[in-house]
């Protein structure tokens, strides 16, 4: 998009021409008395045959004297472009075309015509790079035949003349309309302020009128861009980077088409740029470096460019206050109180449509749900919009499982209970009380729970996950960590930022992968990985929700690690009396049932999470018999599980089963 012959500044945008009482019949009259003038000299006669102009009503010439502003148009090139448009809205100007001519063949507008019949006639009008061809307000049928070849107005630019203006056609599917929000919140406007005061500096200052918006989801950053877009008097359209040609001649293509379209409608264009590869990232960079009419960037981080941006503007984080004042206006006509609504507001960091989304899906689900009320529904819908982009960075689990289904000492549980007691109150404390204030950093709830496998550690996250009404995703972290330096903290702020919307519990699970023996630095990889370990503790004790790692190695952890876990929670191996109590529990009341003893079950050494797996597996053993559950399936479920454990049943663990 190169910025020659576009206009100047941001005065070729704002179509500030002046209504006159002459209509564009009037202006194609008088071209067209030229034509018969030149052929009443070319023919010694006053008139061609048919040369009677109708006159019909036409639209007033403020789209004409925009067009002769905006792309710089001589008096002739005006006159030609008017002697293109008679060909198609009057009848008899063919005839005319061809007697001026002197060519019943040629009955058509062609430049020699244009030469020999209008006024201030010059040759550079028909150049590539002079404005007619440039922005293809004309184009030639034969470009090889340049004095002769019949001359067409583009159809884009009839229809704008005629005051019918509309997207090109040649760029649908490529672009699309993006309307601004009816409203927006204190901080998003003052961000649009600011988009839009960067391109008026940069039209004042003669910079390229390119400015950048990052951070935030998508929809926001459409929402300030489209924003500052009206409050620049221009509309708004958007394309994907990924949409931008690879191929030159094409991306020059498409450029001088928005160009022209831009200063047309008038409208700016919202590139959204994501994750590109080489060669996109490059076709972006050199489409975005001819910017000559106002372009937005839209991107997760800033983009790393040499070009100098009018302003980058930053998706600003809404306070507190703010988030409830949208919470309030988009549930106004739902009965929530004000405690139920700082509730909402305490647990959930949605942007302004998604909240509006939330509230809109409460008002269809009201009339139709008895069983729950409306702030549970508001807090469902929250959920359910917050938890959309995390599926695909972890594992969900619907939360089932109560206090009632661990097996922990009192010890174990009474911790649980005052984490869960941290994560409720925070906004009676961190807010209403001003711990916020006062201790500023570090007010995120974090907790490891340190033991072997299948104690119980994924289970307790469960039940905690249930009594705060919250979703929870278990992070692989072994499948977070990358070798490559920058690429574990990439991935563990994609985790991070989709869970900020909705605070769900995240459980990281397999955190030895990432704190293994960390604290001692041998060389720069060690480094960088503590440089990792500070990076997720960092954003854990940022973090609005509940974030727990789990270990099996907690000796092997730095103290220096330790301190900044909030909770730290044992879960050890399970006694013969714990073992014989998840026996208990794990086999369900209505399963058919002979001779089943816990305190001899118990009798085996394994945790939890196999002594599950033992009942399940002994159940599908007894039910392909047609049996009731035995001992004796049991022992054969019990030694499958042994195997996998690499382990060998031995006879004090089965004394008395069969």
């Amino acid at each position: 998009m190169e910025t020659t012959g576009a206009g100047e500044g941001m005065g070729a945008y704002e179509h500030s021409a002046q209504e006159s009482g002459t209509t564009l019949t009037a202006e194609i009259r008088r071209v067209l008395a030229r034509v018969d003038a030149h052929a009443a000299r070319s023919a010694e006669k006053t008139r061609a045959p048919g040369a009677q102009v109708v006159p019909v009503e036409g639209p007033a010439t403020a789209p004409l004297d925009a067009l002769v502003a905006c792309f710089s148009l001589t008096p002739f090139e005006r006159d030609l472009a008017l002697l293109t448009a008679a060909h198609e809205l009057e009848p008899t100007a063919a005839a005319r075309c061809a007697a001026a001519c002197g060519d019943p063949e040629r009955a058509y507008p062609t430049f020699s015509l244009a030469l020999a019949a209008l006024a201030e006639p010059h040759w550079s009008a028909l150049t590539p790079v002079a404005p007619l061809r440039r922005w293809r307000i004309v184009e030639l049928d034969d470009e090889s035949r340049l004095t002769t070849s019949r001359l067409r107005l583009d159809e884009r630019i009839l229809h704008f003349l005629l005051g019918s203006p509309y997207l090109d056609a040649r760029l649908h599917g490529q672009l699309r309309r993006t309307p601004p929000p009816a409203a927006l919140t204190p901080s998003y406007d003052l961000a649009a302020s600011r988009l839009a005061e960067g391109w008026t500096a940069g039209a004042e200052t003669g910079a390229p009128p390119l400015v950048e918006v990052t951070g935030g989801d998508l929809r926001s950053r459409a929402d300030i861009s489209a924003a500052a877009a009206a409050r620049a008097g221009l509309g708004l359209y958007s394309m994907s980077a990924e949409d931008v040609p690879t191929d030159p001649a094409d991306r020059d293509r498409l450029a001088r088409l928005w160009q022209r379209e831009a200063i047309l409608l008038p409208a700016a264009l919202l590139v959204e740029a994501g994750e590109l590869d080489r060669d996109q990232r490059a076709a972006t960079e050199s489409f975005l470096a001819g910017a000559a009419v106002p372009v937005v960037v839209s991107s997760e981080d800033p983009l790393r460019s040499e070009r100098s941006y009018g302003a980058r503007v930053a998706v600003p984080r809404l306070d507190d206050e703010e988030q409830l004042g949208l919470w309030a206006d988009a549930f106004e006509e739902i009965d929530l109180d004000q405690g139920e609504l700082r509730s909402l507001v305490a647990q959930f960091q949605l942007p302004p449509h998604v909240v509006r989304s939330a509230a809109a899906a409460v008002r269809r689900r009201l009339p139709h749900e008895d069983e729950y009320d409306a702030a549970e529904l508001a807090w469902r819908a929250g959920l359910d919009e917050a938890r959309i982009g995390m599926d695909e960075l972890g594992r969900r689990i619907a939360p089932q499982a109560g206090w009632d289904d661990l097996v922990l000492h009192e010890r174990q549980t009474s911790v649980l209970r005052e984490i869960v007691a941290h994560v409720r109150q925070r906004a009676t404390v961190h807010q209403e009380w001003g711990f916020a204030a006062t201790l500023r950093r570090g007010l995120g709830v974090t907790a490891m729970f340190a033991g072997g496998s299948g104690t119980g550690k994924t289970l307790a996250a469960e039940v905690m996950a249930k009594e705060l009404g919250l979703d929870l995703f278990v992070i692989d972290l072994s499948q977070v960590v990358s070798k490559y330096i920058g690429e574990t903290e990439k991935n563990l702020r994609r985790v991070f930022d989709a869970a900020e919307r909705g605070g769900a519990l995240l459980l990281f699970d397999e955190a030895d992968a990432l704190f293994g023996k960390r604290s001692e630095v041998k060389d720069s990889h060690d480094r960088y990985a503590n440089l990792e370990v500070s990076y997720l503790l960092m954003r854990m004790e940022a973090y609005r929700g509940l974030a727990i790692l789990t270990t099996n190695m907690k000796n092997a952890l730095d103290t220096a690690f330790l301190r900044r876990i909030r909770f730290v929670v044992d879960f050890p191996f399970p006694a013969e009396h714990e073992r014989a109590e998840i026996w208990r529990r794990v086999l369900p009341p209505q399963a058919p049932v002979k001779d089943i003893d816990p305190a001899l079950l118990a009798q085996l050494t394994v945790a939890g999470g196999s002594i599950r797996n033992i009942a399940l597996s002994g159940a599908f053993l007894a039910a392909e018999e047609g049996d009731r559950l035995q001992m004796r399936h049991m022992l054969a479920a019990a030694r499958t599980e042994y195997l996998k454990l690499e382990r060998s049943l031995t006879p004090t663990e089965v004394r008395g089963w069969v």
